[in-house]
């Protein structure tokens, strides 16, 4: 087996992609170029009258607009925009990974999938540790066995079979096109692929995808010819086209190579699963989110709930008061994530009480106004199952003509996955094993712990904090009353790690709480606090600085962590339009007609 020494350079490049798009240190900066805030500026919203689609790169977008145009709906586009993306933004963008998916239908109806990576058969708790019990470090963020069993091809295959409109090649066709032609890289594009040929040699000896002699510059154009070939056998057998076959051979062989545990039977046994939504309400609003293995939609009706009683638009936007109240929230609602959540399939998860607004309002019992509570005070919500009642990674946010709305949010975990691409094939394989707690109490790459809730076991599948979110208002009648009845609002969701949960909190506080248009919600800085570590993440500038030193006075500890996920979001506006806002923290783009 081929090895390198690393150096100092390499080390840091290693550290860079290993904490992806979520930074802890402070100063740090964004793997994929400079800090956002010094070289973007706030986008523009894109308007339109039909239909919008925004995603993480605009030839991604302009696919799924077209087919729309061509007569698709939603979950059509959303299956073009998921192969293209898997093109031309390999950092996030996958076949090799997975994801979820919330849809809602012109008629109301709703759905969830979930494909999601699951264990491989040969996976077992313990695998990631030493002899003495202790985590065997980047063991399960880089290399071979590092990787989930793939979903996202499954996933895009039962959301087309079930939903679709037009035919199958239709929509993988496009991706085909660009890999075979080559995209023009970016600056962010060609600075992320400069850091990841530090580590490519490591996990792909004698490969050389993703590599260029002199390093890649912007302007630089990237073919892709065996992921196009891929792509064609997934356009002409579908599922069977990536589960089974060359594909699969490849796959396989890719694993026997580097140590990893997928089989052919993990391959072939692998299915999607259609759940049922988490929904939820906030001064009015309806809120349609995913269910376990995410652990998103939860947290985020947890959090909608504790807040809806605290007058946040009056108090305004990221001043002392809402950030001390959002944060000690946070907080309390990560303590429980810890502990509770997981596979469904495979953990009794408390689903009623950890919904119930009465516990959820517990949660807040020990609150103080003027100080933070330490995370080293609180722990879950031990009585939580005597609460009975009702129960309530990259993101692309799609609209139909018809009023059709799907959110997709799927990531290969961190950038670039476990930096291993199949050979023969051309993709990235993911490293969400990581995304399990390998050893319950020690974080992972997002600075999480977990239980044994999370813990691994063969075929199951590892939490995740992807929340697409779809949003619906109360339908105001003639006298200017409520009814009853519903419409699509708001369409949103974002990558970012365990950041995630917290930025789409904060885009839907920023437009129903603090008045703002779908793009000033996405341009706003955000902060973050996920119970452990016991620190606040803030964006540059998103505290003046009398609000920090105020929270600061308050016992938070405040730590810049460069940017913060990249919100994808429309919103459908009182005379009908779209509002398309692409985050301006990447190469994100929006495109409406």
């Amino acid at each position: 087996m081929n090895t390198i020494r690393l150096n100092t350079a390499s080390i840091l490049a290693i550290f860079l992609l290993f904490m992806s798009n979520t930074l802890l240190a402070q100063q740090e900066r964004n793997p994929f170029g400079q800090n956002v805030f010094e070289e973007s500026t706030p986008k523009e919203a894109v308007f339109g009258k039909k239909a919008m689609v925004v995603c993480a790169h605009p030839e991604a977008a302009r696919v799924g607009a077209e087919i729309l145009r061509r007569g698709g709906n939603a979950v059509d586009a959303a299956v073009a925009v998921q192969f293209a993306l898997a093109v031309v933004f390999p950092v996030a963008g996958n076949i090799g990974g997975g994801g979820l998916m919330v849809a809602r239908f012109a008629n109301g109806k709703t759905a969830a999938l979930d494909f999601r990576e699951t264990a491989p058969n040969e996976a077992s708790r313990d695998m990631y540790l030493d002899s003495t019990g202790n985590v065997i470090p980047l063991a399960s963020t880089f290399g071979h066995k590092a990787s989930g069993v793939p979903g996202a091809v499954d996933g895009m295959f039962q959301a087309h079979k079930k939903h679709g409109k037009l035919p199958w090649k239709i929509l993988v066709q496009p991706a085909i096109d660009l890999a075979r032609k080559g995209i023009v890289l970016t600056k962010r594009e060609a600075a992320g692929l400069r850091i990841l040929a530090e580590v490519m040699p490591k996990y792909n000896p004698g490969k050389l995808y993703f590599l260029k002699e002199k390093g890649w510059v912007e302007g630089d154009t990237l073919v892709q010819t065996d992921l196009a070939q891929t792509l064609e056998r997934i356009r002409d057998k579908g599922r069977s086209g990536f589960y089974e076959g060359k594909t699969a051979e490849l796959i396989i062989a890719e694993m026997r190579s580097g140590g990893g545990l997928i089989s052919l039977t993990d391959l072939k046994q692998y299915r999607a699963k259609w759940r049922t939504a988490v929904v939820g309400n906030y001064r009015g609003y309806s809120l349609i989110t995913m269910p376990p293995p995410s652990a998103g939609g939860v947290g985020l009706i947890q959090l909608l709930n504790i807040l809806e009683t605290y007058p946040l638009g009056e108090w305004g936007w990221n001043t002392e008061k809402t950030a001390h109240c959002m944060i000690e929230a946070e907080r309390r609602v990560f303590a429980d994530r810890v502990e509770f959540l997981g596979d469904p399939d495979f953990t009794d998860i408390p689903m009623r009480g950890l919904l119930n607004p009465k516990y959820i309002a517990s949660r807040m019992a020990t609150f103080n106004p003027e100080k933070a509570t330490p995370s080293s005070e609180l722990s879950y919500g031990k009585d939580v199952r005597s609460y009975t009642g009702s129960e309530q990674t990259t993101h692309f946010s799609i609209v139909d003509a018809s009023g059709n709305a799907v959110a997709v949010t799927t990531t290969l975990n961190g950038a670039y996955g476990s930096k291993v691409v199949v050979g023969g094939a051309g993709f990235l394989l993911n490293n969400e094993m990581d995304d399990f707690s390998v050893k319950p109490g020690v974080p992972n790459m997002f600075g999480t712990i977990g239980s044994e809730a999370n813990a691994i076991a063969p075929r199951k599948r590892m939490l995740s904090s992807m929340t697409p979110t779809i949003v619906e208002r109360p339908v105001m009648g003639k006298s200017s009353k409520k009814s009853t009845k519903k419409e699509l609002f708001m369409v949103i969701g974002t990558p970012g790690g365990t950041t995630i949960t917290n930025s789409v909190l904060q885009g839907i506080i920023n437009v129903i709480d603090h008045k703002m248009t779908m793009q000033q919600a996405v341009n706003a800085r955000r902060f973050h606090h996920q119970y452990i570590p016991d620190f606040v993440r803030m964006e540059t500038g998103a505290f003046t600085s009398e609000v920090q030193r105020a929270l600061e006075g308050k016992g938070h500890t405040i730590k810049n962590s460069g940017s913060m996920g990249k919100l994808d979001c429309i919103l459908v506006l009182p005379d009908k339009r779209l509002e398309g806002a692409a985050d301006p923290r990447g190469d994100d783009a929006a495109v409406g007609f």
